[in-house]
């Protein structure tokens, strides 16, 4: 069965049992209407956090954490609305062809998504993330990339949950929580020798998350080129036709 069908389906099942409505504007019909679904972003941008975690790679992200952006992320990881993958990983795919657009890779290409906590995997029976970063690989090869994804990571023991932690509590949360087994290192070595890696998240808030998912994969002797990112906070994206960030000056949104 396709994504689309499938999709249609849980549409329709939602419809039948819960009265679906629209999470953008709260219309019936559609869990994202046509609206609201037209209306989302296009291409990804640069979303520097601010202040930068030192060394983090370049993220991107399609848009701000907020308005339908924000219901579009929640439904899907808090709710479980799985129609909403569609959207999402369209998203991601955008930020990530941004990224890649901006800076060519000779080699291919690895999507690697952040690690979800085991506690909340089991709780959810759901891997947000990983859901969104395999379908947004889909989209990618099918617009001609040579991508491929990969679960590398994996948490230890001791993280706890980050809502509510400022950026110095997430960055000391997150200090050394992952790390990749060398079993997928080694079929990832065998099948793609020259790739290059981008870090895939749904929400980009301080950086620390996706800094440590870096140094893992760093510390295994990966090359990361980018973070793609669904949405970013509002004070983290830059203004219009901003590209780049100064390290004099820091990130600063308008």
């Amino acid at each position: 069965m396709s994504d689309g069908l499938l999709d249609a389906l849980l549409d329709a099942s939602a419809d039948l049992v819960l009265g679906a409505r629209c999470v953008g504007c709260d219309l019936p019909g559609r869990v994202l209407c046509r609206r609201c679904a037209d209306e989302l972003p296009t291409v990804g941008r640069i979303a520097w956090p601010d202040p930068v975690p030192p060394g983090l790679t370049t993220p991107w992200a399609a848009g701000e954490y907020a308005g339908v952006l924000k219901a579009l992320v929640v439904g899907h990881k808090e709710h479980r609305l799985l129609t909403l993958r569609r959207p999402l990983a369209l998203l991601m795919s955008r930020a990530a062809t941004a990224a890649l657009d901006s800076d060519p890779c000779p080699g291919p290409v690895v999507l690697v998504p952040v690690p979800s906590r085991p506690s909340s995997v089991r709780s959810r029976g759901y891997d947000p993330t990983y859901a969104l970063t395999a379908r947004a690989g889909r989209l990618l090869a099918a617009a001609g990339h040579d991508v491929h994804v990969h679960r590398l990571l994996r948490t230890r023991p001791g993280v706890v949950d980050q809502a509510g932690l400022d950026a110095q509590a997430r960055a000391t949360n997150l200090a050394g929580s992952m790390c990749c087994p060398s079993p997928g290192l080694g079929r990832l070595a065998r099948s793609l020798p020259r790739a290059s890696v981008v870090v895939c998240d749904d929400v980009l808030t301080t950086g620390a998350t996706a800094r440590e998912a870096q140094r893992a994969l760093e510390a295994v002797g990966l090359r990361v080129t980018a973070v793609a990112a669904v949405a970013a906070t509002r004070r983290r994206l830059p203004p219009a036709g901003r590209t780049g960030h100064s390290e004099s000056s820091g990130p600063r949104v308008s």
